[in-house]
């Protein structure tokens, strides 16, 4: 995003981990616009998926359509995407890639708070302690633009949103563009 007066920041981690709070608090803190992209909720809303599967309570998503969705968005910048994956955006797209880590039993209290069915929460467990979106922000992206932050406590949270604030900041800074 060479071109952009603001970056493209994907948020990304397992299920439950504070991908949707993070990002909105950034967004409100950040001293450049930044739009919050709730992918999930856009796949919803303008029906880029193909079917839902009611045994794991989730949406199939059509990835070309989704892309083709977010393509005009994202070449404009000042973009935070919030999904619980990152492999299917361009490795062209982001500008930073944050991967939100959380301590399985903690993200376990946290899954059945929302009343997710137990395989569900099981598998998303399963998938934190593999690493399995960690690992996919490394293999899809270049290594000086993945972070991955501790997301269990406010005081985390508070320290994350700060940390990438000034992120944002360099970023403006070594592009010299204008706030």
């Amino acid at each position: 995003m060479t071109n952009a007066q603001s970056p493209v920041i994907i948020i990304t981690g397992t299920p439950g981990t504070g991908k949707s709070t993070h990002a909105q608090l950034l967004a409100n803190e950040s001293p450049v616009p930044l739009r919050h992209i709730n992918v999930g909720d856009l796949v919803k809303e303008k029906g880029l998926y193909e079917d839902y599967d009611e045994e794991w309570q989730s949406y199939t998503v059509n990835e070309d359509k989704l892309l083709d969705e977010l393509e005009p968005i994202v070449t404009e910048g000042g973009v935070i995407l919030d999904w619980h994956t990152c492999e299917i955006f361009p490795e062209r797209w982001p500008d930073l890639v944050v991967v939100l880590r959380c301590d399985n039993s903690q993200l376990w209290d946290r899954l059945e708070k929302r009343s997710y069915p137990l395989k569900k929460i099981q598998e998303n467990n399963e998938a934190e302690i593999m690493q399995v979106v960690l690992e996919e922000a490394r293999a899809s992206y270049p290594a000086e633009i993945v972070v991955e932050l501790k997301s269990e406590t406010t005081e985390d949270l508070e320290a994350n949103v700060t940390r990438i604030v000034e992120w944002v900041k360099s970023w403006i800074r070594e592009r010299g563009v204008d706030s």
